[in-house]
């Protein structure tokens, strides 16, 4: 099997990886890929305009794919998908009708109502004068979502009620702006992707994301810090629950509205006191979590995804998941995430790889002009890393850690400390 992957950042080496261990899969292209991706065996970048539909069915068909996976959400909400399942080609990775559960987070809300999936109380405002009254009504924390796209940044959670109001104005004076105000939910928050054909729905193992930029969640939201997996903290049937109570009634309402969702359904979710509460809803796998996730995961990689785009993913049986952990720091770039400085010299890559169950993923990688690795976005590298324990885990990770250099980068030091201290708790559900 061939495979095409569309994107180009750390969470498409991440897959590129995990498809090239498949002994199902020959080869893996990946359009517009990063230095890091075409370094591996087996695999090949080739240009791409990754939201132009045509383009990507050009490289698809220049390079006999089997499979096309689409790894960011923006080609998919493009209907990158679509494009391609005309021609016709297996692809995982939803049609725009049915992208929009990432792309709009107020559709994401009205079917999770019709689907009776458990969520936070919402508002979909798009009047200044409509987010006040919402704000007031549900009180501090104030929760303020952009309705579209933001790459996992257009969300603020703050007490001070100036800032929330901001923040919508910001989004509201947009061309078509509307924001979604929340109420703000307790407990810790979990990551589950779950790969579906339509129909059936298999959960790969639950992660944790840190989202703000600093040590001790402080900080500006960015797309992702760092993630672990799996969460000796979490109910143990958690991955079970979600499919039953969210993603399956949620896949089993887009098929009724005849815009079935193929691909893999992020659930974000909060374990609250009144039990688990959908924060959103990604098209995509996420970034940084899902490369923990899929770290673990020993299901055959182009095999599971292969049945996803074909509708016979029932066929695959209980997916098989290494007891392992998996810990991700992303390296970022000085001035992350207000503003990055692209350019800097990444050096140690190699070194950072020989520490024991280590690797290294390219987020905002390019080569420069004397053949150098530079860095070229505000999340550069993931360093990734298992372990027997956690605390094996995590040491791993920070020690290759230490070993990359780029001038003036900076990474969270934290990433799943608390629970190797055994520090999080859930909230006994109310009533049970």
């Amino acid at each position: 099997m061939r495979v095409l992957v569309i994107g180009s950042g750390a969470r498409e080496h991440a897959l590129a990886r995990a498809l090239l261990a498949d002994d199902a899969v020959v080869a893996v292209v990946v359009a517009p890929g990063n230095p890091g991706i075409a370094e591996l065996p087996g695999a090949t970048c080739v240009a791409v305009h990754a939201t132009d539909p045509a383009d990507v069915v050009r490289v698809a068909g220049e390079h006999g794919v089997d499979l096309v996976v689409v790894g960011p959400e923006a080609p998919l909400v493009a209907g990158v998908a679509d494009a391609l399942r005309a021609v016709p080609y297996a692809v995982f990775g939803p049609s725009a009708a049915a992208a929009r559960l990432e792309g709009s987070k107020a559709f994401a809300k009205e079917v999770m109502a019709a689907a009776e999936v458990p969520t936070a109380l919402a508002h979909v405002c798009t009047t200044v004068d409509e987010v006040e009254a919402a704000l007031d009504a549900l009180g501090a924390p104030h929760v303020v979502k952009e309705d579209g796209l933001a790459a996992g940044k257009g969300v603020v959670v703050t007490d001070d009620r100036a800032a929330a109001l901001e923040h919508a104005r910001a989004c509201l004076a947009k061309e078509g702006g509307a924001v979604v105000v929340e109420e703000f939910l307790d407990g810790p928050e979990v990551s589950v992707f779950c790969v579906t054909d339509g129909a059936t729905v298999v959960a790969l193992p639950p992660a944790q994301d840190f989202k703000r930029v600093g040590d001790g969640d402080v900080g500006p939201n960015t797309g992702g810090m760092g993630a672990y997996s799996p969460l000796d903290w979490a109910p143990a049937d958690l991955a079970d629950e979600v499919v039953t109570r969210v993603a399956q009634p949620t896949i089993d309402e887009m098929r009724r509205r005849g815009t079935p969702f193929v691909g893999v359904l992020y659930v974000g979710l909060a374990l609250t006191s009144r039990g688990l509460r959908v924060i959103e809803f990604n098209c995509r796998f996420g970034d940084p979590d899902g490369q923990v996730s899929v770290a673990r995961l020993r299901t055959p990689f182009g095999g599971l995804l292969h049945a996803a785009a074909t509708g016979v993913l029932e066929r695959v049986g209980p997916l098989r998941v290494s007891p392992e952990h998996a810990v991700a720091v992303v390296v970022a770039a000085p001035g992350y995430p207000a503003s990055p400085r692209v350019g800097g010299v990444i050096s140690g890559l190699e070194v950072a790889e020989s520490v024991p169950g280590a690797y290294v993923l390219h987020a905002g990688t390019a080569v420069g002009p004397d053949g150098e690795l530079i860095s070229a976005g505000g999340r550069v590298l993931d360093v990734v890393a298992t372990g027997a324990t956690l605390r094996e885990a995590r040491h791993a990770v920070y020690q290759a850690v230490g070993l990359v250099s780029l001038e003036g980068s900076h990474h969270r030091t934290d990433i799943g400390l608390a629970a190797e201290r055994g520090d999080i708790r859930v909230a006994a559900v109310e009533g049970a």
